[in-house]
């Protein structure tokens, strides 16, 4: 609920801030976020991630569809290449660009819904449990692909309730309990005990 907030999907409960790059943004539509540099892979990939019924390039530009169209006729040319690069660089595993989102495994469908972000060039990527309901292989790619956009200047805001994953993956952990901030970590120091007295609303 909180990210969706700031994302601009849900209302806020409360006042407070919002800052990318040092400065105030007020998040009032997710088009908003968007253009102050925010993507966000959903919880739900099947419901709020995909368009199953479309096709793996209809879903990877769905969010810059202004950008590739002139006079509102999309370039299929742009289009094409634009996913075809996605596919490469993540190793998406498709018979083809026209392959059906529904039909692709979990893992496959994951890359094609951070793709889609991706092509919005977000400064500040929000990525809500990027881990659930895939196999062991596809979260090895899935981690290996967050790192790397990290280490290229991407934040990345991760949300999971996989606490292994928290403490492996993350420079710095936030918990919550009931809508509160509860504890702030290092990684050197953030241990499985401490995370869950937190979460549990102990401290």
């Amino acid at each position: 609920e909180l990210v969706t907030s700031i994302f601009g999907a849900f209302p806020m409960d409360s006042t407070g801030e919002i800052l990318i790059d040092g400065h105030k943004c007020k998040m009032t539509s997710p088009q908003q976020a968007v253009k102050y540099g925010l993507g966000l892979v959903t919880e739900d990939r099947k419901r709020f991630g995909l368009i199953l019924g479309m096709n793996v390039k209809e879903n990877i530009t769905l969010t810059i569809l202004q950008q590739l169209a002139k006079f509102y006729v999309v370039d299929q040319k742009k289009e094409n290449v634009l996913t075809d690069e996605y596919i490469t660089k993540f190793e998406i595993k498709t018979p083809s660009r026209y392959a059906l989102a529904k039909n692709l495994s979990g893992g496959t469908q994951q890359k094609v819904v951070i793709s889609k972000w991706l092509a919005t060039k977000p400064k500040v990527l929000i990525m809500d449990e990027p881990t659930r309901g895939i196999d062991v292989g596809a979260k090895a790619e899935i981690y290996k692909l967050i790192n790397t956009l990290a280490e290229n200047g991407m934040a990345i805001v991760m949300i999971s309730s996989d606490l292994s994953e928290v403490i492996k993956m993350s420079d710095r952990v936030i918990v919550m309990h009931e809508g509160e901030l509860k504890g702030e970590f290092k990684q050197d120091e953030c241990t499985p005990e401490k995370v869950m007295s937190c979460a549990l609303g102990v401290n």
